[in-house]
């Protein structure tokens, strides 16, 4: 099982330009359409050039979010968990 851990999170319009082509596939997968100021969450799949995206809005909860890792063979971190955690009660 490969390790996430959280690169950063984002306003849409603030995204470093690396990660564009990673959320325009999520969204083209999940059919979604990026709104403005929408957060998103990079991950690090830790053992890959891989990123894992994360459009926050579309969790109530962190077990949701692990769910989907999961799914992927991965895990989050905890530092990530709790921030990510921090981040879902806020919205």
């Amino acid at each position: 099982m490969f390790i996430a851990t959280l690169v950063g999170i984002f306003k849409y319009e603030e995204l470093p330009e690396k990660y564009g082509p990673f959320v325009q596939y999520k969204a083209s997968i999940e059919d979604k359409t990026i709104a403005e100021g929408e957060k998103i969450a990079i991950l690090n799949v830790t053992g890959t050039e891989s990123y894992h995206v994360l459009f926050l809005k579309s969790y109530s909860n962190i077990g949701e979010i692990e769910k989907e890792l999961n799914e992927a063979d991965a895990k989050l971190n905890y530092s990530s968990k709790k921030i990510l955690e921090e981040h879902l009660h806020s919205t």
